[in-house]
């Protein structure tokens, strides 16, 4: 018998690698179809990188740090705060406290949440758009909506503005879906559960922020247009088998019970937010700046040129879909458009409408940055424009000319000085930095005004940027507003309180507002004088300044 041969056996170079390009096509091919198939999770997904992509580069300002005040508080106080101030954000503060306590704080964190409600806004903007419309308006209702400014600001925003919109379009996706069911006679159980689902999601967005309630009173309005125009050509907008309307008697009475139990069940905290509307005391009248802010503030970022082309867009989509729909023989495609115009005109335009009739009649409600429900359905008034193109390469170049308009905005957002040209970030890297060369030292702090809002102190960039003061004695302070409920901290008498603590402190700093704030620097640098100490360093940046004291 013979052994049996050993050796090497020679393997092709290429073995191995063909099932891997084979895995790797497959991959590439699963997940292309999946963005087709899906595209409501494919741009869902585009806004939360948009959204958090350098969403720590702006410095933080004045809005953002309520929000960090308020969510890092414990429990109690966080209760006892809202009890006389900012009750209108009070589920957000909430939901941003557990978020810090999972992930803790930093401005990145502070703002992700925000992507994130950009995200699944981007996806359920997709989804009503296909539900109104077909798949291709659905798409570029997305794109556009991530492409309009105020939604590229508010993404990267600290505050609810994000999560409002998010709200607003998940209400209305209800809505409508509750609309069918009782038009398509499912069965009563069945409808009547969709409409408990609008009540109790329009309870829970009214309770986020009251402003909402503007989204179910166009709601109505939307409601109320359609059975007009069902009524008027006695053609429907859409059919069922037993050709009954989309808007009959049962849906407006449901509709009036859902929204009238949502109403009474949010009613006390409505009281308590009208009582604390001294809190928007800053929100001016009607004057001249008011076209404006409407017309190039409120959506676009104040960017008129792109103001301009947005607004035409979004006349020529509205006209041309109800104009499509008057034919003799409308076709169901211009029948479903005209739809989607009664749903999302009143979106678009009521809210916006009601908060100036209110500030002109002596309530000054409206500031444009509360015109944030409105962009979903925006966004899909001038898809309707673009996708009014029968032609898939205009739609796209139209598109795609849009959404490059929107850059210029996109990168705006997200530079260090986007947000009110705070500079509080580099305020807080100067003081770390000459901190940092000195450890150990026993040092305090005195904060001024802050540039802009004369009630509060420079105390808000130590809330924003904690680890710059860490270790610091607040020398100035009297009323801690963790423990009295109020928003802020204030000063007392600075030529009792910076003695009376000075102890073996011998470095101070003092940070304020540039001399249009109300200026306390030069008594903080008397009564600092009077013990022993000196300037050392001044530094301003921004509306920041900044000094350093040292003892002897």
């Amino acid at each position: 018998m013979t052994a049996p041969q050993t050796g090497t056996i020679a393997v092709p170079a290429s073995a191995g690698v063909a099932p891997v390009r084979t895995r790797l096509r497959s991959a590439s091919t699963a997940l292309r179809v999946a963005a087709v198939r899906t595209p409501e999770l494919t741009i869902g997904a585009l806004g939360v990188l948009t959204g958090a992509l350098f969403a720590w580069v702006p410095s933080i300002w004045y809005d953002e740090a309520a929000t960090v005040t308020s969510a890092t508080r414990s429990w109690p106080q966080l209760w006892a705060e809202l009890q006389n101030v900012d009750a209108v954000h009070g589920l957000y503060y909430v939901l941003i406290h557990a978020w810090f306590w999972l992930v803790g704080y930093t401005p990145f964190t502070l703002r992700f949440p925000s992507a994130l409600a950009i995200g699944v806004s981007a996806g359920l903007v997709v989804a009503l758009g296909r539900r109104l419309g077909g798949r291709r308006l659905g798409i570029v209702a997305g794109l556009v909506f991530l492409a309009i400014p105020r939604v590229q600001w508010a993404g990267s925003e600290g505050r609810p503005y994000a999560t409002v919109t998010t709200l607003a379009v998940a209400l209305t996706l209800v809505g409508i879906t509750a609309v069918r069911r009782t038009r398509s006679g499912a069965s009563r159980a069945s409808s009547v559960r969709w409409w408990v689902a609008y009540g109790l999601l329009a309870l829970l967005a009214v309770s986020f922020n009251v402003y909402l309630a503007l989204a179910v009173v166009a709601h109505a309005a939307a409601l109320a247009w359609t059975w007009l125009a069902e009524r008027r050509t006695r053609t429907w907008s859409r059919r069922s088998s037993d050709g009954a309307p989309l808007v009959s008697r049962v849906v407006l009475v449901r509709w009036v019970v859902a929204a009238a139990a949502a109403a009474l069940l949010a009613s006390p905290l409505v009281l308590e937010v009208v009582e604390q509307s001294k809190q928007v005391a800053w929100i001016s009248g009607i004057s001249e700046r008011t076209p404006r802010q409407v017309f190039a503030t409120a959506w676009f970022g104040g960017i008129d040129s792109y103001a301009t082309v947005a607004w035409m867009l979004l006349a020529l989509g509205t006209i041309s879909a109800l104009v499509a729909a008057h034919r003799r023989v409308p076709t169901v495609r211009a029948l479903l458009r005209a739809q989607a115009v009664r749903v999302a005109l009143p979106l678009a335009l009521l809210p916006t409408g009601a908060l100036l009739a209110a500030t002109a009649l002596g309530k000054h409600l409206y500031s444009p940055k509360y015109a944030s429900l409105s962009m979903p359905f925006v966004a899909l008034l001038i898809a309707l424009a673009i996708t009014a193109l029968r032609w898939r390469v205009l739609i796209a170049a139209v598109l795609a000319v849009f959404l490059v308009l929107s850059v210029p905005s996109a990168i705006d957002v997200k530079t260090p000085r986007s947000k009110q040209e705070s500079t509080w970030a580099n305020a807080a890297s100067i003081i770390a930095a000459e901190r940092g060369s000195r450890t150990g030292a026993n040092e305090g702090v005195v904060f001024g005004s802050v540039y802009g809002h004369p009630t509060s102190t420079a105390e808000v960039v130590r809330v924003s940027y904690p680890w710059a003061f860490s270790g610091m004695t607040d020398l100035g302070i009297s009323t801690n507003g963790a423990e009295t409920g109020a928003l802020w901290n204030q000063n007392g008498d600075l030529a009792s309180t910076i003695p009376a603590r000075l102890g073996d402190i011998d470095t101070v700093w003092f940070v304020g507002g540039t001399p249009k704030a109300r200026n306390i620097q030069p008594e903080t640098t008397e009564v600092l004088a009077e013990h022993g100490f000196h300037v050392e360093q001044k530094w301003r940046t921004g509306r920041v300044v900044i000094t350093e004291f040292v003892r002897g």
